[in-house]
Parts: structure tokens; C-alpha cells; sequence
């Protein structure tokens, strides 16, 4: 069985077309809708709750001063419930100062985040501090 070949002078009539997809992304023209980022939902957001509640006594009974200071402003999940985004408000000037301190009180804050949820894991903290 042949095929009927087109000649080059019919191919460039029909390149001459503009369509809808032309011009755009074709990562975005072929984008699936279970790839595309989820919103939190009520769950999440309500271990966000649960993460901030502890966090914010957790930090008033630190033996450090520089910690004692910090406020929470919010828990985020960052990109899932596995990581949170914490976001802290600081009094003190000195950034490196309250980083250092964060650093170091890392462990004890999750042990703390972790006692106060009921989890099979604890999340991993993240700190931003504004």
C-alpha cells in the first residue's frame, strides 16, 4: 500500500495557520490537573493550629531569653504537612543572634511540637523570622 505524499507547496499553506495553541507554553498546554499544587486543607491547616499552640508555649518556657522574645505569626504547610514554615516576629535587632538561637533549639522545639500532636511522625520546623 503506498502513501500519498504531499507536496512542500500544500505544507506551507497549512504552516501559514495560527491556532489557539500557538505561542504558548507547551508545558502548560499539557499540564495534568492532579499535577498542580493542592491548597491546604482543613486538616492541615488544623495541625497548623495545633503546631502554633505548642510552639508559642514551648518558646515562653525556653531558658533563652532571645527565644522568650519571639512571637509566632503562622504555621504554613511548606510544600505538605511533613514541613512546616514557621514565621516568627522577633524584638531583638539582631537577626544573626535570634538565627543562632533557633538553630540551636531546633531539636527541642520539634520534641515539644511533636508531645503536644498526635502524629506518627513530627514534622520538620522551618523558621522565618520577619
Amino acid at each position: 500500500m503506498s502513501r500519498k505524499r504531499q507536496k512542500p507547496v500544500d505544507l506551507t499553506t497549512l504552516a501559514g495557520d495560527l491556532g489557539s495553541e500557538d505561542g504558548s507554553d507547551p508545558k502548560q498546554f499539557h499540564a495534568k490537573p492532579w499535577n498542580a499544587p493542592k491548597q491546604a486543607g482543613r486538616k492541615s491547616l488544623q495541625l497548623c493550629t495545633q503546631v502554633k499552640h505548642a510552639l508559642h508555649g514551648s518558646l515562653a518556657a525556653c531558658a533563652d531569653p532571645v527565644l522568650q522574645a519571639l512571637t509566632v505569626l503562622s504555621v504554613e504547610p511548606a510544600p505538605h504537612t511533613g514541613r512546616l514554615l514557621v514565621i516568627l516576629s522577633a524584638d531583638d535587632p539582631d537577626r544573626a543572634a535570634v538565627e543562632a538561637s533557633l538553630t540551636r533549639a531546633t531539636g527541642f522545639l520539634r520534641s515539644e511540637v511533636a508531645s503536644a500532636i498526635c502524629r506518627r511522625h513530627a514534622p520538620e520546623l522551618v523558621f522565618e523570622v520577619l
